[in-house]
């Protein structure tokens, strides 16, 4: 498979722990943005992770980390994207901490992989949702922490296949 970075912003350490279960499936480096350098954004496959907080905020390691994204070249970059929310006390900005990072990079990407159905999540609006789909893989520990290894495992298989 081809050169994969997993890089990730966490405060309560689900989105870590996501990311290296990611990583470990796909056999990628995983990088915590707190500690990423612009070469780290040099990959033929980027798969990021946020986790959303307050009322819809990017995770706080991303603020220095979307400035590094922002100026990396994505030409050739295949991106994928996962987020952690609360979908039921924030409903209304359910994972737009993803739809944050996909905002500041999907269209400056080669391609982008892992859109996933928003079916069966309990939401009101997002900005991760892009034409009907979350644009990447929707996970709350909040609420539906039992689903989260199934998620990611059904997901990793998804991209995979599409990475392929």
């Amino acid at each position: 498979m081809a050169d994969i970075k997993v890089i990730f912003g966490s405060s309560t350490g689900s989105t870590e722990s996501a990311a290296h279960k990611i990583a470990a499936a796909l056999n990628a480096d995983c990088v915590n943005v707190a500690n990423a350098t612009a070469d780290d954004f040099k990959a033929s496959t980027l798969i990021l992770g946020t986790s959303t907080w307050g009322v819809g905020e990017l995770q706080d390691d991303w603020q220095s980390g979307i400035n590094l994204l922002q100026a990396a070249d994505l030409s050739n970059t295949t991106l994928a994207f996962f987020g952690f929310g609360d979908q039921e006390s924030f409903g209304d900005t359910y994972l737009d901490g993803m739809g944050e990072l996909y905002e500041a990079s999907a269209s400056r990407a080669a391609k982008v992989v892992g859109k996933t159905s928003v079916e069966g999540y309990n939401h009101s609006a997002s900005r991760a949702v892009v034409d009907g789909a979350f644009c990447g893989l929707a996970l709350d520990d909040v609420n539906e922490a039992d689903k989260t290894d199934a998620r990611i495992d059904a997901w990793v298989k998804q991209i995979s296949t599409e990475l392929a």
